[in-house]
């Protein structure tokens, strides 16, 4: 495990006022070019840790006010996680669950998930094979993707959020809008609305920007700037063309509040 803490990036539905209770997964089983956290996802930073350990990190985050618990990059660790969760409910967890994952996941991970997670938040990253080969190191990444996010979908059905807007169970759906890929964003958002519903609450991210590979090495010179303000807005117009409707289009660009809570665990991860 990478980290642990209070998170108020995420979208308000998730964060709210107290944050939410997000722990990050050493690895991942794609290698995106551009990945913004390529320490932890394909170099392992982290540490190893027990059941006990991670049941202790979400008591721990409940304990500070977070609204939901919010594992990240965890398809590779779903027997551990269950693992940790019969300790963390003995211990009286009563918040949401979070499964946050870039979509290439086994269809095995989620069916163990099916009635444990309230809220899944895949990543519908690419649609055309060349562009998942070259840029997520897996090509038929598109074909997993919506092979799981349909199976997602079906165990919890669109977001549900409650009086204050909270997510309470559902499908949070994220796109990252990549530079000169609008075809893919196309595709993506057309899917969503005619395979899933037209009631798909969808995050049409403008985040990008180059690093990790995408920035060093020159085969990948097409994507290593930021959008053009010509970019994102057809994205969005794509969207709503589709039929979809609940488009959480904030500009992410908040800072955490009085920055990232370490909890006692991670120190050893470069916080002080």
């Amino acid at each position: 495990m990478s980290s642990a803490f209070p998170h108020f990036g995420e979208e308000d539905c998730l964060r709210a006022r107290n944050g939410s209770g997000t722990i990050f997964f050493g690895w991942c089983n794609l290698r995106c070019v551009f990945c913004q956290n390529f320490e932890t996802s394909q170099l392992g930073e982290g540490t190893e840790d027990g059941p006990e350990d991670l049941a202790s990190m979400m008591l721990e985050l409940q304990a500070l006010g977070c609204h939901n618990i919010n594992f990240v990059t965890p398809e590779h660790v779903v027997p551990q996680i269950l693992e940790a969760l019969v300790l963390a409910v003995e211990g009286g967890l009563h918040l949401p669950l979070v499964y946050n994952t870039s979509a290439y996941d086994s269809m095995d991970s989620i069916w163990l998930m099916d009635g444990v997670v309230d809220v899944y938040m895949p990543d519908f990253k690419l649609w055309n094979a060349e562009h998942c080969r070259s840029y997520l190191g897996a090509r038929d990444y598109a074909e997993a993707a919506r092979a799981v996010i349909a199976a997602m979908h079906a165990q919890v059905g669109e977001l549900k959020v409650d009086e204050q807007g909270l997510a309470l169970r559902g499908v949070l759906m994220r796109h990252l809008v990549m530079p000169g890929l609008l075809n893919d964003t196309r595709e993506i958002m057309s899917w969503l609305a005619t395979t899933l519903s037209r009631d798909t609450y969808v995050n049409v991210m403008d985040q990008y920007y180059p690093t990790h590979k995408a920035k060093t090495e020159p085969r990948f010179a097409p994507i290593n700037r930021r959008l053009h303000d010509t970019e994102f807005d057809p994205a969005l117009e794509h969207a709503r063309a589709a039929g979809l409707w609940r488009l959480d289009t904030r500009r992410r660009h908040v800072v955490p509040h009085g920055g990232p809570v370490w909890l006692p665990w991670k120190l050893g991860v470069g916080a002080e």
